[in-house]
């Protein structure tokens, strides 16, 4: 008696050509947003703040630094992403175009300069955005992260395909 174990079924593929843009990175960091904790720490801080300002404020002791301080906190947290994406960007672009193939063992992507495969390990945990797929690595602070875009699939029914494989081997956030 023969058995198959699975080794003769076909590996479902799903491949992206796209070249990754500052809009890119911007959605991926705000995914990251909220998959770490450590954001949540900071947003919790600018709101510790602004709740103790106002309770100053409510007496009439306005301290004009620390109302120009946590401005500056507040706008740095929704232009950080944005500005963040726009570096990350002018980096990747050295590799131009990408071409990116999910398969049932892994990620692989190929620009002019560079290829990498990850095996589902190296990004265990993935959020999905209305833009991109994004696959972050498993420590606390997300720190690795590989971009998944939907502009670069063909067809629209491939993200449902994409969707299909990312949720087999890897835990959605």
């Amino acid at each position: 008696m023969v058995m198959d174990m699975g080794r003769d079924a076909v590996q479902e593929t799903v491949e992206l050509d796209y070249r990754p843009t500052a809009r890119d990175f911007s959605s991926a960091l705000w995914a990251r947003r909220k998959v770490t904790w450590a954001v949540r720490h900071l947003v919790g801080a600018v709101a510790v703040g602004a709740l103790t300002y106002a309770l100053l404020a409510s007496d009439g002791d306005i301290d004009l630094p620390t109302l120009l301080l946590l401005c500056y906190f507040a706008l740095g947290l929704v232009l950080l992403p944005r500005l963040q994406g726009r570096g990350m960007m002018r980096a990747a672009d050295v590799n131009g175009p990408c071409r990116t193939t999910v398969t049932d063992a892994g990620v692989t992507i190929r620009g002019e300069h560079i290829t990498v495969t990850q095996g589902w390990g190296a990004r265990p945990v993935y959020r999905e955005t209305p833009e991109l797929f994004v696959l972050f690595s498993d420590d606390e602070k997300a720190r690795c992260l590989t971009l998944l875009p939907k502009h670069g699939l063909t067809d629209p029914s491939d993200a449902d395909r994409l969707r299909a494989i990312l949720d087999r081997h890897i835990r959605r956030v």
